[in-house]
């Protein structure tokens, strides 16, 4: 397969840089499937031109690990209409580029330059239509032109093979991975066996930008070949932002008022991270996520190697399927599956598997509580579970103010019982950490206004040593006994 890339920049020869590939060589290197080539025809200081060339051995797609099968190797010339190999020879070939790294010239890893793409043949079932749909959006001008089966027996028709360029402003890192990602879907046949690690290969490279494309599940279908449980698992971890998983409720409807308002602050995001850390900072070994939820924070966790024993429980048995598909219970290495567990229950019952924790995380959950079952959850999590430490987030009303939409009156979520102000917050903080022989320290997270705040609030709660009996707690507010 061919791939012409001209990008108009200045110090246009700085582009080598961050491609890993100097424009006075000529890089060559074996692959799985055959050879990769890459040079440049052309270099100027306001542009340069690379030329890719993926040299496909056929011997080695029958006998090496991207094998044929079947009668393949006999019966067609897809050896040649190579799409479904070209992610492999472009890792090979651009890798670091791939990744966005680039030690000698970091400052142009973001910068968005004008590349333009040739395609002299590229095979595409779904036609110009379908090219259009998936690169457009990505902020392309786009062309393509079908090419006839053979020149010289004009009757035998058109091709499904296309000469297609597209040009638009972006980072070498995007122009990369856009290729990486699309060239296959174009092609809606594959060299190879799809697996659940293709769909850490299409994450890991589309993650960025194809949660917002408007074609995400054709692409994700097309890319995962049509085998259903790996196409639900990748889209629910790319639906997992702030619209679609932390503003919804069980049924998964989205709340309006909170979508306009924290999304576009990234604002769960920064509670997770803030969240970790302060289990990083714990020294915790164990960690139950009370409320998980779809799983997001969970699958942080199993980034940390330090906890070895992982609980998510939540109460809807419609998020705990979503958290199951996206922490690929089902196909996880077994040594993962041993750290973590999902489960379902109550935060308003006594419950035995939440005991022996270090560490507790309640993330946006009691604002979900009635006010008068808060009581319930206190003695469940403080009295009985009772772990080293408990990590909680909130939202503070009064940041409410700052969104037009809500106005300082509404709500943030329309299944929120209440919201606390922070004045609020520290006071069922101090009452609750001294109730149950806990230390309390509130912060808060996002971006600070003077008068209002920050839109969320963290209370880290640390058990003293001493293990003295929890004051007596009022009987309207004590937890319900588990049947």
């Amino acid at each position: 397969m061919f791939i012409q890339l001209t990008c108009h920049t200045p110090n246009a020869p700085e582009v080598g840089y961050l491609l890993g590939k100097n424009p006075a060589s000529i890089y060559e290197r074996d692959f799985s499937a055959g050879r990769v080539v890459v040079f440049y025809p052309e270099v100027a200081d306001d542009h340069v031109t690379v030329t890719f060339i993926a040299e496909i051995d056929p011997v080695g797609l029958v006998r090496g690990p991207a094998a044929l099968t079947g009668l393949d190797q006999y019966v067609n010339d897809r050896p040649y209409v190579s799409s479904s190999l070209i992610s492999v020879a472009l890792n090979t070939a651009f890798s670091s580029a791939l990744a966005g790294k680039c030690r000698e010239r970091p400052e142009r890893v973001n910068e968005r330059m004008r590349w333009e793409v040739l395609l002299p043949a590229v095979a595409c079932d779904g036609g110009q239509q379908l090219i259009a749909r998936i690169f457009t959006p990505l902020g392309y001008a786009v062309s393509a032109m079908r090419l006839v089966l053979d020149p010289a027996f004009p009757a035998w028709g058109e091709s499904n093979v296309y000469t297609v360029r597209f040009a638009g402003e972006q980072t070498t890192q995007d122009m990369l991975t856009h290729l990486y990602v699309l060239l296959p879907v174009l092609d809606n046949s594959k060299h190879y066996f799809v697996a659940s690690g293709e769909i850490e290969k299409l994450l890991d490279h589309g993650g960025q930008w194809l949660s917002s494309h408007p074609e995400r599940e054709l692409i994700v279908r097309r890319y995962l070949r049509y085998k259903r449980p790996l196409v639900t698992s990748a889209l629910v971890r790319l639906s997992e932002d702030e619209s679609s998983e932390d503003n919804s409720d069980d049924d998964g409807t989205v709340d309006v008022a909170q979508s306009e308002t924290e999304h576009e602050l990234g604002l769960h995001e920064q509670r997770l991270q803030a969240v970790i850390a302060a289990v990083r900072e714990a020294g915790a070994h164990s960690l139950v996520d009370l409320g998980c939820g779809e799983g997001k924070l969970l699958r942080l966790a199993l980034r940390e190697r330090h906890l070895t024993r992982i609980l998510g429980m939540d109460v809807s048995t419609q998020a705990l399927v979503r958290a199951r598909q996206a922490l690929h219970l089902e196909t996880m290495s077994d040594a993962k599956r041993e750290r973590v567990q999902v489960v379902q229950g109550s935060l308003l019952y006594r419950d035995s598997r939440l005991e022996g924790f270090d560490v507790a995380t309640l993330v946006e959950v009691v604002e979900h509580l009635d006010p008068p079952r808060l009581g319930a959850m206190e003695r469940v999590v403080f009295e009985h579970a009772r772990p080293r430490r408990i990590v909680l987030t909130t939202p503070n009303r009064e940041y409410n103010a700052h969104w037009a939409s809500l106005g300082g009156q509404n709500l943030r979520h329309s299944d929120h019982r209440f919201e606390w102000t922070r004045a609020e917050c520290q006071g069922w903080s101090d009452r609750v950490a001294a109730t149950y022989g806990y230390s309390a320290i509130r912060q808060e997270i996002g971006p600070q206004d003077h008068v209002l705040g920050a839109p969320s609030q963290l209370v880290i709660f640390d058990r003293l040593d001493r293990r003295s009996a929890p004051i007596a707690v009022a009987a309207e507010v004590q937890a319900d006994e588990a049947p």
